[in-house]
């Protein structure tokens, strides 16, 4: 339970109402129907983490009227332990952002409207919320919880960002590499190394070694030995 504030914690109660406001800052919230019934008024503290008895009776006995200026202390208002219109007003509020990001987040269908009531399909999708994080099912958004939505709901809205990326880096990657490759190599290499080596070996060695050495020897040792 987050009910019982100090310094701190008020802070961080405040803290967490402005920055879930931010996530649906463009969002229209509904204006505060109607002032709450007294048990209307106990579900919303019960629901955001008082430790109140949801009943119809006057909002006067020890334990509700606790809870209303643990809550006016934690959002910085008039600690009267009177559910005024400025209380109300506040309750109604944070019920509404609480709404917004479950619809951000868990995208029910229907979406859940943005009212001041913390009803049963409210408290439904808190539950379901809890159980897609095992966390205990209890239906109750406290501070924790609050924040975490919050977080997650900020998340989901900046993904659209990130989608164009996987396809312009599967196709350049592939295609270019395979093709320039494997033909330039092959074709080259065959033709140069052969046809040079062959032809200019044989012919020059031959042709010069018979004709000379065959001629001079012979002629002139015959002729001048009978004459004398």
């Amino acid at each position: 339970m987050w009910c019982g504030f100090n310094k701190t914690n008020a802070i961080i109660a405040a803290t967490c109402v402005v920055t879930a406001s931010v996530v649906i800052s463009d969002s229209t919230f509904a204006a505060r129907q109607r002032n709450y019934t007294p048990q209307e008024f106990r579900a919303v503290l019960r629901g955001l983490g008082y430790n109140v008895k949801v009943t119809n009776g006057p909002l006067t006995d020890d334990a509700t009227k606790k809870a209303i200026r643990d809550f006016q202390k934690g959002y910085k208002l008039g600690v009267d332990g009177i559910a005024g219109p400025k209380t109300q007003d506040f309750a109604a509020n944070i019920v509404q952002i609480l709404q917004a990001n479950l619809n951000v987040v868990l995208k029910p269908n229907p979406l859940l409207p943005r009212d001041q009531f913390y009803g049963d399909r409210t408290e439904q999708l808190i539950k379901e919320y809890q159980k897609k994080h095992q966390l205990q099912e209890t239906g109750v958004a406290d501070l924790a919880l609050r924040q975490k939505l919050n977080a997650e709901a900020k998340e989901v809205l900046g993904k659209p960002g990130t989608q164009p990326s996987p396809k312009p880096t599967a196709s350049p990657t592939t295609k270019p590499t395979a093709k320039p490759t494997a033909k330039p190599t092959t074709k080259p290499t065959a033709k140069p190394t052969t046809s040079p080596t062959a032809s200019p070996t044989a012919s020059p060695t031959a042709t010069p070694t018979d004709t000379p050495a065959a001629t001079p020897t012979t002629t002139p040792t015959a002729s001048p030995t009978p004459t004398p």
